[in-house]
Formats: structure tokens, C-alpha cells, sequence
């Protein structure tokens, strides 16, 4: 049995709409450990096999969707499963990383160095405005509102894949399971080319998965 949105008790049996979230592949910035936000850097040749790896499980599980941030990124790893599946990948300026102002360019123990206390509230939950950028709320205010409209256009057991960026999947992630923002943290980051799933059920979104992926790779990116 299942259970309506309306919460009538039904006989249909179904998986529920899912939604992957999937992280970008590698870049030069992430191997140097630099903090990218919204600078707009290319895949590295690993990082574009990774996408092609990842591609080939993800194109398995039946996607009818895919959007992607407008960094280039996102958008040549969505390329290589929209190449295995024919599906169109719709972009959207909504689902970049977050914008870190002054720490985009700089290295984690750059920023360590000048912005000690700043990176250290960050990390104690407080809401920061990283190098004087965007809140985590604020990332979450305009890329799950994004999300879910294309959730909502799913069929009731069609599948959802967002080619994003680790904090922007993180804070998405938080907000749609309704989660505090001061306890994001606690989701930690995705690897690149990982993904997380989340599925419908009766009380709303949830996390079903998470930095699931084909190799067990550290995470480098903005979000640790």
C-alpha cells in the first residue's frame, strides 16, 4: 500500500520520485585545493573521465530529467550523461556553487591564514558570508526552489538529476529534508562525481543516499 498526498491509504505500489544530486567532476582548483565558488574553471582530463564513468551508473537508473548549473563544470559533466541518454540538459545560473567574494581563487591555507576567524564560525555553524559572498541559506534559497519545480514536473516514479557543486548540493540537500541550517555540516561533502538520492516519501523528501559514486575518492572542495 502506499499513501496519497492527500493521505488517503491507496493499493498503488511505486518507487516515489527520486532526485540525484550529482557533483561535478574533478578540476585543477580542486586538486590545488583552491576555493572556486562562482569562477567559472574547466574539468581536468580526470575529471572528465570521472563524468563518464559516473554517467554510465547514473544512465542505468533511468533519468527523465537533467539540469545542471551554467558553470562549465557542471555543464560538461551533465554532457556526458545527457550524451548516453539522449535527454536535454536544461542549465540554470541558480544552482552555481556559492559566491565567497575575496576567498574565490585562494587556497584552503590562504584562507586559513587571513580569514582564520572568519573560516572558523563558518565551520562552528554560525551564518557567515564567506569572504563577504552569499549565506548558506541564501544558496539554499535560490537552487532548491529550483529543484523542486522540476521535481514537481516529474511522472510519480520518474527521476531527477542536478549537476551541481558540493556546497550547493549540501545546503539543497539540508533544506528540502528540513533540516536546520546549523546542522548542514553534519551531511558532509560530496567526492567529486559522487552523488546523493533522495526519494519521496509520505512525509516528504528523503535521503536515500549519499556520496554514492564508482571510486572512493577524497573530497576536495569548497564545502570542507
Amino acid at each position: 500500500m502506499a499513501v496519497s498526498a492527500t493521505g488517503e491509504v491507496t493499493d498503488r505500489v511505486g518507487r516515489g520520485r527520486r532526485i540525484i544530486l550529482w557533483r561535478h567532476g574533478q578540476t585543477a582548483w580542486n586538486v590545488e585545493r583552491r576555493f572556486q565558488g562562482t569562477t567559472d574553471v574547466e574539468l581536468t582530463a580526470a575529471g572528465i573521465g570521472q563524468a563518464r564513468r559516473a554517467a554510465r551508473l547514473l544512465a542505468s537508473l533511468g533519468p527523465d530529467t537533467i539540469v545542471a548549473s551554467d558553470l562549465r563544470r557542471a555543464t560538461d559533466t551533465a554532457a556526458e550523461l545527457s550524451a548516453l541518454t539522449g535527454l536535454h540538459v536544461t542549465r540554470d545560473e541558480a544552482l552555481r556553487e556559492t559566491y565567497a567574494g575575496v576567498w574565490q581563487g585562494l587556497t584552503h591555507k590562504e584562507i586559513i591564514a587571513r580569514h582564520g576567524e572568519e573560516y572558523a564560525a563558518w565551520k562552528r555553524g554560525e551564518p557567515v558570508r564567506r569572504g563577504g559572498g552569499e549565506l548558506e541559506t541564501e544558496v539554499a534559497d535560490r537552487a532548491a526552489p529550483v529543484v523542486l519545480r522540476h521535481a514537481e514536473k516529474l511522472s510519480e516514479d520518474g527521476t531527477l538529476v542536478v549537476v551541481s557543486h558540493g556546497g550547493t548540493i549540501r545546503t539543497t540537500i539540508g533544506r528540502l529534508l528540513g533540516l536546520d541550517a546549523r546542522h548542514w555540516e553534519s551531511l558532509g561533502g560530496l567526492s567529486n562525481c559522487c552523488w546523493s538520492v533522495l526519494g519521496e516519501g509520505a512525509r516528504g523528501w528523503r535521503l536515500l543516499e549519499h556520496n554514492a559514486g564508482t571510486l572512493p575518492e577524497p573530497v576536495l572542495g569548497d564545502d570542507t
